[in-house]
Parts: structure tokens; C-alpha cells; sequence
């Protein structure tokens, strides 16, 4: 036993020591990129964490809005649909009709979408009374005012670009964090277990690389799966997604406000017929709630009954005949292409919708986690950076970038455009710029 264990010993230690090798190779690199990833993307990951968390909680946040207008007392016989869209329409002089939304319940309120001066406005009708409840913009409750800020911090495009450059980071930040906590670890401290008894600094960075252990792979899926929303990359994406089909195919998904708004105008109507064969039909079909009527096709009178529902697999649409109420076409999850189901369903992951409460929990966890981290790494950084400067790692004199790590580089940029062309602008910046102002400073005399 002893032979055995002494001729392991040298192998070992051979091992350990081409590992500690490679990693004071590539580790600088690691850090200088990690600690300028993380300086740019903190402020995003804990806005973008707790703003997601709120909104994996949408349909509850809808359903307490909604809650004074439904039970109303029922009082003599209910409107047709059509008087009801009527009322609607002269709530708000000029503007023309877009969905009509089932109720859920036979004493709730009915809530009619209409156009108005651009802007997408619900009117809530009392069916029985035909009074007018409430009058919102679609855009001014509270949970879309969340999402808004989620997808582009309430700056429009802008925005929403910034967002996009953070998330690709926050990918480099994720990625480049783990390699860092494996080379530096301490057997599996500061990777399965915090070390609470072994001083400040340790607990701060035991934190910081615990938790990115545990939800690494949940915070790149939601990174990965909010790309098909974001500007440059969605649009990029939906463009390859067009050339692969045979027919255009409308995605079910926008990238910011703008383009949704750009989709509101063919949807309005100024005439309208909404019969009752087709709510009844519509009601029948027992799509998943909520459920909204829009026209279709207004010359045949044809409606699209459409499911809004949180969880996309559970999403159906159809198309009902208004003078028969005869279902002409239907479209389930399943019609779509396996791209679009794929998807589909990352994003109802993502919103919290696709396995019920457990999913939600597990949005909320890491929320909560990432938020953890980012005050963790900025703690570890206020208290090691010297007093009067940013505390950033020396720059790589004569250092290259190791193989594997340039390879890593290369496939992040080939995928995503926006950090392609940050990438490019801070090559700029530290390889032209910095060395030219340098040069541009001993040529000007000094007194």
C-alpha cells in the first residue's frame, strides 16, 4: 500500500502543479474580464432581477386590478356585444374597435380594447348597465409598466439595447466567474458550502461563488431565452427565422414597444359585428383564459378567437365564422414549427408560467440569488480596491489570450452581435486609443 501510494504521490503532485500552471496562464485574463463585465452588468442584473420577479407574478397582479369589476350585480337583461363595443367606442370619441375580452365569470365586466389617438386604451363596460368602469391606457398598469422597464428600463430602444449589451455580459460575467471560483477553489468550500467562521472576506467571496455555482445554469437559461425579445438579436433572429420558412410566419413574441405598437393599427377596426354565434362558439372552444376576440377579416366577417394565456404551450387560436359561428381554422402549439415551440416554451420558463407554482419559485430563487451575488461582488471589490483608485486587474503586458479562452471569445461573438461589437470597441479603446494618447502626451511639452 505504501509502494501504491508513493508512486502516486509524485503523479499528483505533477498534476496539481500543471493545473496551478495553466491557471496563473489564463486567470488574469479571466479576472480582467470578469471584473470589467461585472462593473458594467451589476446595475443591470439587480434592476432586470427584481423587476423579472414582479412579473413572474402576472396574472396575480391582473386578476387584484380586475377585482372591482367583477361580481357586479347582474340587473336586468345583458347587452348584446355589439352595444357594449358601442360604448366603448364613444367613451373615447375617434377611436376604433381591437379585442374584445371574454369574461371569466358570467357576473364579471367585460373589457374592450380600442385604439385611440395611437394608443392602445382598455375600456371596462358594465354588460347589463352599459356604464363605463374604468378607462385605462394598456400600456399604464402597473405590470406592464414592469415589463417595460424589464425589457428596455422605460427608454425605448435605447434602452432596450442596453438591456440586450448587458445581458451578453452578463453570459461572459457568468461564465468567466466559474472558471475563476474552480481554479481558485479550496477543495469544495466556496462551491457547495459557505465558510461562515473564517472571516469576513472569506464569507463575502464564499457568497459570491457559492451561489453562482447553484444558479449558473438557471441564470444563462434566462439569458438565453430573453434574447428572442431583445432588438438586435430578436431581430436578427426573427430575420434567419423568415428565410427558413417556405411563408412569412408572424412570431408571437415582439422585440420592445415600438414593434408591438407598429402591429396595433391593422388591428383596428371602425365597424364591427361581433354576433352572438360567435361568443357562443368562442366560449365553447374552452381555450385557455384569458381569451380575446379581434376581426380577422372584417369584408367576411370573420373573428380570431385567441388565447393569452402565460403558459405559450396551453396558447390556441381560431377562426370563427360570425354569420355561422363555424370554426374555419384552428392553430394549436403543436401546428407551429419546432423552432417556434422551442421557443415557445423558453419563454413560458422563463416568465414563470411553464410547470406552475415550482417554476415560479425557482424565478424568484434566482432573482433573489443574483442579487445576492451582485451585492457580494461589489462588497468584495469596495474592500479590496485601493482608496484612490478603481482597483481594476494591471493590464496584460506581453500576455496572449490562451488558446481555448479566444476560442470561448470568438463563439460568444459570433452569436451575439452586440457584444461583437462592444468587443471590437474596447479592443479599440485599449489597443489604439489608450497607446495613441499616450504618444499624443510626450509629443506635448510639459512646464
Amino acid at each position: 500500500m505504501s509502494s501504491v501510494a508513493s508512486s502516486r504521490a509524485p503523479a499528483e503532485s505533477a498534476g496539481s502543479a500543471a493545473t496551478m500552471s495553466r491557471s496563473k496562464h489564463w486567470y488574469p485574463v479571466l479576472w480582467r474580464w470578469h471584473f470589467y463585465a461585472g462593473l458594467f452588468c451589476i446595475p443591470f442584473v439587480i434592476t432586470l432581477s427584481i423587476s423579472g420577479a414582479i412579473y413572474l407574478f402576472k396574472p396575480w397582479f391582473d386578476a387584484q386590478a380586475f377585482e372591482p369589476y367583477s361580481q357586479l350585480v347582474m340587473v336586468g337583461e345583458r347587452s348584446s356585444a355589439n352595444e357594449q363595443i358601442q360604448t366603448a367606442l364613444a367613451a373615447l370619441p375617434g377611436s376604433r374597435f381591437m379585442s374584445y375580452r371574454l369574461p371569466l365569470e358570467a357576473d364579471d365586466a367585460v373589457v374592450i380594447s380600442v385604439l385611440h389617438q395611437g394608443e392602445r386604451t382598455n375600456v371596462t363596460v358594465n354588460p347589463w348597465t352599459l356604464d363605463v368602469l374604468h378607462v385605462q391606457g394598456y400600456e399604464e398598469s402597473f405590470i406592464r409598466m414592469v415589463r417595460t422597464f424589464h425589457g428596455e428600463l422605460l427608454a425605448g430602444n435605447v434602452g432596450s439595447i442596453l438591456v440586450e449589451l448587458a445581458s451578453c455580459w452578463a453570459i461572459v460575467l457568468i461564465v468567466t466567474g466559474l472558471l475563476m471560483s474552480w481554479a481558485k477553489r479550496d477543495g469544495l468550500a466556496g462551491i457547495l458550502y459557505i465558510r461562515t467562521r473564517a472571516g469576513r472576506r472569506l464569507f463575502w467571496r464564499d457568497l459570491h461563488s457559492t451561489l453562482g455555482w447553484y444558479v449558473s445554469v438557471l441564470a444563462l437559461f434566462l439569458l438565453i431565452t430573453g434574447l428572442p425579445w431583445a432588438l438586435v438579436w430578436g431581430g436578427a433572429f426573427n430575420e434567419i427565422r423568415q428565410w427558413s420558412k417556405p411563408a412569412p410566419v408572424q412570431q408571437s413574441w415582439s422585440q420592445g414597444r415600438q414593434q408591438e405598437k407598429q402591429t396595433w393599427g391593422p388591428k383596428a377596426v371602425a365597424s364591427v359585428n361581433l354576433t352572438n354565434a360567435v361568443l357562443q362558439q368562442a366560449t365553447a372552444l374552452k381555450l385557455a383564459p384569458p381569451v380575446v376576440l379581434s376581426v380577422a377579416n372584417g369584408e367576411k366577417n370573420l373573428w380570431k378567437a385567441q388565447s393569452r394565456h402565460q403558459n405559450r404551450p396551453l396558447r390556441a387560436d381560431a377562426w370563427i365564422d360570425g354569420n355561422s359561428g363555424d370554426v374555419t381554422r384552428m392553430r394549436t402549439f403543436e401546428d407551429k414549427s419546432a423552432l417556434d415551440r422551442a421557443i415557445g416554451i423558453g419563454i413560458a420558463a422563463h416568465e414563470g408560467h411553464l410547470f406552475g407554482w415550482f417554476n415560479q419559485l425557482l424565478g424568484v430563487f434566482t432573482a433573489l440569488a443574483l442579487v445576492a451575488i451582485s451585492i457580494s461582488g461589489a462588497v468584495l471589490w469596495w474592500r479590496r480596491k485601493p482608496a484612490d483608485s478603481l482597483g481594476a486587474p494591471p493590464k496584460l503586458q506581453g500576455r496572449r489570450i490562451p488558446v481555448l479562452m479566444a476560442a470561448l471569445l470568438l463563439f460568444w461573438v459570433a452569436c451575439l452581435p452586440l457584444l461583437a461589437i462592444s468587443v471590437v470597441v474596447i479592443l479599440l479603446i485599449e489597443y489604439l486609443l489608450v497607446p495613441m494618447k499616450h504618444y499624443l502626451s510626450r509629443l506635448v511639452p510639459t512646464r
